[in-house]
């Protein structure tokens, strides 16, 4: 097995797939409990638009540094992450790319404007005023967040999640997907072993835990100008289709699809339609910089 490509930023090191070449970065960012290998199906179709394509393990991830310490894990913290990412690979041109806990770091970015932005596209996780603003009114979004609650325990997260080769990590997917075909033994496993690694369940807990107080606090939210797309499964279990409403105060250039019969894992599960619906985007932005025969109608 092949060492995996390295690069330092933040006084980490990140290891990352590519594909493509060139300064206009493309950085795809992961959620829990994923890994860089999350993006297998979207590197391509981004370099052959002409972006050079990156997708990294987030710190404690995968092969990436692990460091110790809860504090190691707070948002500011991946957030510089994110921008000393785009410095290392000397982007002239910037697009964002995120699911999940790599899109809470990506509107957090955009919100600060860490770096500019020449677009933004984002799977499954709401900006967070309107995480806010539904959890204001809606007992239901209460409910389906209660694996945010239980991560705050000490120890027992990692014991049943760990347990027996990491099974609870393969079962978070399977139990949440619509097409379970999508996750067959040898990308359960990946997961899995990235999991069981020695203190690897601990840094991706700790996600959790170091912005648990983060994530609820009212904080100001300047406007987004940064065309933004959101690609949401409709099937998510976790998260509400409330989630997709509301953004006409918070994201200038606003763009949504909503994919019917689609997990929380939509770039995984629905890898055609995600593909689809991220080329025509790029198309309709100016964003697409090179044409082959794999994307000419």
């Amino acid at each position: 097995m092949t060492a995996p490509r390295t690069i330092r930023a933040n006084n980490i090191d990140f290891a990352y797939d590519e594909a493509g070449a060139g300064d206009d970065i493309a950085l795809c960012l992961h959620g829990f409990p994923e890994s860089r290998f999350s993006w297998r199906h979207q590197l391509p179709v981004l370099a052959q638009a002409g972006w050079h394509a990156v997708a990294p393990d987030l710190r404690g991830y995968g092969d990436t540094t692990r460091p110790t310490g809860r504090a190691a894990y707070e948002l500011r913290h991946l957030v510089d992450d994110a921008a000393a990412l785009f410095d290392a690979f000397g982007a002239r041109r910037r697009l964002l790319v995120a699911h999940d806990w790599g899109a809470v770091i990506a509107w957090q970015f955009a919100i600060e404007r860490a770096r500019p932005l020449d677009g933004l596209v984002i799977m499954n996780v709401p900006h967070p005023a309107v995480m806010r603003a539904v959890l204001r009114r809606s007992p239901a979004q209460w409910r389906r967040s209660w694996y945010v609650f239980f991560f705050q325990l000490p120890v027992l997260p990692e014991a049943m999640l760990g347990a027996r080769g990491a099974r609870g990590i393969g079962e978070a997917f399977v139990g949440m997907a619509v097409d379970k075909s999508r996750f067959p033994k040898d990308v359960l496993d990946n997961y899995r072993s990235n999991a069981s690694r020695p203190g690897a369940l601990t840094a991706m807990l700790n996600y959790y835990r170091a912005n648990f107080l983060t994530i609820w606090r009212n904080q100001p939210t300047p406007n987004i100008e940064v065309p933004t797309l959101m690609i949401w499964g409709e099937q998510d279990t976790a998260l509400g289709l409330e989630l997709t409403e509301g953004y006409s105060n918070y994201v200038s250039d606003f763009t949504l699809q909503r994919l019917p019969g689609v997990s929380h894992w939509v770039q995984q599960e629905a890898p055609e339609r995600v593909n689809r619906v991220l080329l025509d985007w790029l198309r309709r932005k100016s964003f697409f910089f090179k044409k082959g025969p794999f994307l000419e109608e």
